[in-house]
C-alpha cells in the first residue's frame, strides 16, 4: 500500500487533492494582490473602478474567455502523465508544493539573470544548488573556499552543455597563464602538463593567481588581467588557441554508449566536434571499466588530451548506473601520470534516488539498512557508485523527473566554486564586475556564470520549497523514490510470472537488469525467429500504448514507451546473448530488410507513487499485464490463457 505520507504531496490521479490546491493558489493571488496595492497605497488606481463596465473591456473580456476556453478544451488531450496508466516516458504528477510556489511566484515574474531583476528567487536558486550539493556530498558551506555551486538550468541538456563549458575552460585556463609568466605563481613545465592538469590542480593555479593579482595595485591588476585575457581559449577560439600552442589538440570526450543525445549536441555546439565524443563499450549497459583503461591508455601513449569522462546514473534507456567509482578512480590515477581530465555524473535522470543513499545529517546510509527495505535494491556495485558522487568534478540532476517539479528545472553543480571564475561574463548593464565578497554576493550576478540569459525565478522557487517541505533525504523525500523501487521490483516479479503464463507463445525477457526505476521488456511470438518480424510485432503493441490524437484519450487503457537495442551499442558478446534469450536468428539481424538493424523493445518508466494497491485492491502493474497479454494474444493470433 502507498505510504500515507505521500498522499497529501501531489493533486492525485482523479484530482482527489483539489481543496488543498484551489485553496492555497486563491489565497496567495490575493496576497499577491494585496502586496500591490500596498505598495504605494497613495497612488489612485490606474484602471478605473468601472472600466469592466464599458463595452471594450466587455469585448476584450469575451474575446480573452473564448481563446482560454479553446485553450483548456484542446489541452484535455494532452498525455495524462498524472495517472499511474501512464508508464512511458520520464514525467509523471507535480508535487504540490513546487506547484503551489510556482503558481505563487508566476505574477511577481523574477528573473534570474541578476539581483537587480530577483531579489528574492536568486538567493533561492543559489540555496537549492547548495541543498543539491548535500545531496550528492559536495561541501555545502558556503563560508568554505571550496564549496560546491549550483544552478538551474531549462533541463539537463543544458547542464551538460555547462560541464563542457567548464571544463574546458578549466583544462586551457593553465595553458593561457603560462603564456603570461606572471611572476611567483608556479607554472607548469609546458603546455602538455599545463593542458593536463587534474581538475583540482587548475583550480589551485587560478588561486595563485587571484592572489597574485591581489598584491597588485589596480592599474596592474587591470593590465594582468588584460593580458590573460588575450591568452585565453575563451578569446582565440578553439582553432586560434590550438594554432598558438601547436603541441596541443583537440581534446577528448570519453562517454558511455548509453549516454544521452545531448553529449552529441553539445560536442558540436561547443565546436570540438562530434568526431571527438568516443564512446566506451559497455558491460551490462554500464561503462566498462577495463574498456576505459584501454582507451585512457591509448590517449596517453598518442599524446591525446581527455577533456571529460562521462558517467550516467540513470540510462535514458535501461535506468542503469555507471561504475562511477571506478571513473573517479581512473581520473586520479591518470593524473599522476600526466593525463587530466575531469569526471562528469550525468545524474539527470537518477540524481534523486540518491535521497534514499541519505541520512538526514547526510551521512551516506549503510547498504545492510537499505537492503532491508527492498528485495534487491540498491546493488553493492550501485551503492559504490553513490558513495563515489561527492568526487565526481561536476553533476548533472532534472529537479523536472524524479523531483517531481515542473517544467523546465534541470540543474548543474560543480564541486568546487572556485572554477566557476573561469566562465565570468561581464554586462555593464546588468552586472557589477568583480569577484570580491562573499558567497552569495558573488553568484547573485549569477548571469555571468551560466549559458542563459533571462531565466525564471519561478523554477526556483518551486524547486526550493519541494526541498524544503520534502528535505532530501531518506525520510522525507526518499519516500517517493522508495515508492518507485518497490513498483519496479513488483514489475520484475509480475514479468517473471507473465513470461511463465505465455511460455509456448511468447517469449518474454528483460535485456538489462535495472539499477533504478527504468525497465524494459523485449517480446518475441514463440517461433518466430526473424528480427525484422518481431519488431513489427513490438512496434504494433507500441501503437496501443501511444498516444493518437484521433483516438479519444480514454481509448488508451495505458501509455507506454519503446527504445532499441543497436548491435553497434550492444557489443557482439551481448548482442548475441540477447538474440539466443529471445530464439532469434543472428543471420536475421541487419540482413538488408527493412528494419532489421536493431531490436524494437517496451520501456516503461516506473515514477509513478500510486502504482502499487493503494488500498482498494487495485494494483496498476497487474492491470498492464493483463493488458499486455491481451493485445499480445491477439496479435499472435492465439487467445489469453
Amino acid at each position: 500500500m502507498t505510504s500515507p505520507a505521500i498522499q497529501p504531496c501531489f493533486l492525485g490521479p482523479y484530482g482527489e487533492n483539489d481543496a488543498l490546491l484551489e485553496k492555497l493558489v486563491v489565497e496567495f493571488l490575493r496576497d499577491h494582490v494585496y502586496w500591490r496595492r500596498n505598495f504605494h497605497p497613495e497612488d489612485p488606481p490606474a484602471i478605473p473602478t468601472g472600466a469592466a463596465g464599458e463595452p471594450a473591456f466587455r469585448e476584450f473580456e469575451a474575446r480573452m474567455r473564448r481563446e482560454l476556453h479553446a485553450l483548456s478544451a484542446s489541452l484535455k488531450r494532452s498525455v495524462p502523465f498524472h495517472s499511474p496508466r501512464y508508464i512511458g516516458h520520464m514525467v509523471s504528477d507535480l508535487l504540490l508544493p513546487g506547484l503551489a510556489a510556482q503558481f505563487l511566484t508566476l505574477p511577481y515574474n523574477p528573473n534570474n539573470v541578476s539581483i537587480d531583476a530577483a531579489p528574492v528567487t536568486i538567493d533561492l536558486e543559489l540555496k537549492v544548488g547548495l541543498q543539491l550539493a548535500r545531496l550528492f556530498g559536495y561541501v555545502d558551506d558556503p563560508s568554505r573556499a571550496d564549496c560546491a555551486f549550483g544552478h538551474l538550468t531549462s533541463g539537463g541538456t543544458l547542464a551538460n552543455f555547462q560541464s563542457l563549458r567548464l571544463a574546458l575552460a578549466t583544462k586551457a585556463f593553465p595553458v593561457a597563464l603560462r603564456a603570461v609568466a606572471p611572476p611567483l605563481v608556479p607554472l607548469p613545465e609546458d603546455d602538455w602538463s599545463a593542458f593536463n592538469l587534474a581538475p583540482s590542480a587548475a583550480v589551485a593555479l587560478l588561486s595563485a593567481w587571484n592572489g597574485f593579482l591581489a598584491a597588485c595595485s589596480p592599474k596592474e591588476r587591470r593590465l594582468w588581467r588584460q593580458r590573460l585575457s588575450a591568452e585565453r581559449l575563451e578569446t582565440l577560439g578553439l582553432a586560434g588557441f590550438l594554432a598558438k600552442h601547436p603541441e596541443l589538440s583537440t581534446p577528448r570526450v570519453l562517454a558511455p554508449v548509453t549516454a544521452h543525445y545531448s553529449w552529441s549536441k553539445g560536442m558540436k555546439l561547443m565546436g570540438l566536434g562530434r568526431a571527438q565524443l568516443e564512446l566506451v563499450p559497455e558491460r551490462g549497459m554500464r561503462t566498462n571499466p577495463d574498456a576505459l583503461e584501454d582507451m585512457l591508455g591509448r590517449c596517453h601513449r598518442e599524446r591525446q588530451p581527455v577533456l571529460m569522462v562521462v558517467g550516467v546514473m540513470g540510462s535514458t534507456e535501461f535506468g542503469t548506473i555507471d561504475p562511477l567509482d571506478a571513473l573517479v578512480a581512473a581520473r586520479d590515477r591518470w593524473a599522476a601520470a600526466g593525463l587530466g581530465f575531469c569526471v562528469h555524473v550525468d545524474a539527470a535522470w537518477g540524481g534523486y534516488l540518491t535521497t534514499l543513499f541519505r541520512e538526514a545529517d547526510g551521512r551516506l546510509r549503510p547498504l545492510a539498512d537499505m537492503r532491508e527495505e527492498f528485495r534487491d535494491f540498491p546493488a553493492p556495485e550501485v551503492h559504490a557508485a553513490v558513495a563515489a558522487l561527492g568526487r565526481a568534478d561536476s553533476i548533472t540532476v532534472d529537479p523536472h523527473k524524479l523531483g517531481y517539479i515542473p517544467y523546465g528545472a534541470g540543474a548543474f553543480l560543480c564541486r568546487d566554486q572556485r572554477a566557476m571564475q573561469l566562465l565570468a561574463e561581464d554586462a555593464d548593464y546588468v552586472f557589477s564586475p568583480g569577484d570580491d565578497g562573499d558567497f552569495f554576493q558573488r553568484f547573485r550576478q549569477l548571469g555571468r556564470f551560466i549559458p542563459e540569459g533571462s531565466k525564471p525565478g519561478a523554477a526556483a522557487a518551486a524547486v526550493y520549497v519541494t526541498h524544503k517541505v520534502l528535505p532530501l533525504d531518506h525520510e522525507h523525500f526518499g519516500a517517493l523514490p522508495r515508492e518507485s523501487i518497490l513498483a519496479t521490483e513488483a514489475f520484475r516479479t509480475a514479468a517473471t510470472r507473465f513470461a511463465a503464463r505465455l511460455e509456448g507463445r511468447l517469449a518474454c525477457r528483460i535485456p538489462f537488469e535495472p539499477d533504478s526505476n527504468l525497465i524494459c521488456l523485449a517480446l518475441n511470438p514463440a517461433g518466430n525467429r526473424d528480427v525484422a518480424t518481431m519488431n513489427r510485432f513490438v512496434r504494433e503493441l507500441h501503437r496501443g500504448l501511444s498516444f493518437d490524437p484521433r483516438q479519444p484519450l480514454q481509448s488508451r487503457e495505458f501509455f507506454g514507451s519503446m527504445t532499441t537495442l543497436r548491435p553497434e551499442v550492444l557489443g557482439p558478446e551481448e548482442t548475441d546473448r540477447v538474440l539466443a534469450s529471445l530464439g532469434l536468428d543472428p543471420a536475421t539481424l541487419d540482413a538488408g530488410g527493412e528494419d532489421d538493424d536493431r531490436l524494437v523493445i517496451l520501456r516503461h518508466t516506473l515514477m509513478n507513487p500510486f502504482l502499487l494497491d493503494t488500498g482498494n485492491g487495485i494494483s496498476y502493474l497487474e492491470m498492464y499485464f493483463d493488458y499486455l497479454e491481451r493485445q499480445a494474444m491477439r496479435l499472435v493470433g492465439g487467445a489469453a490463457a
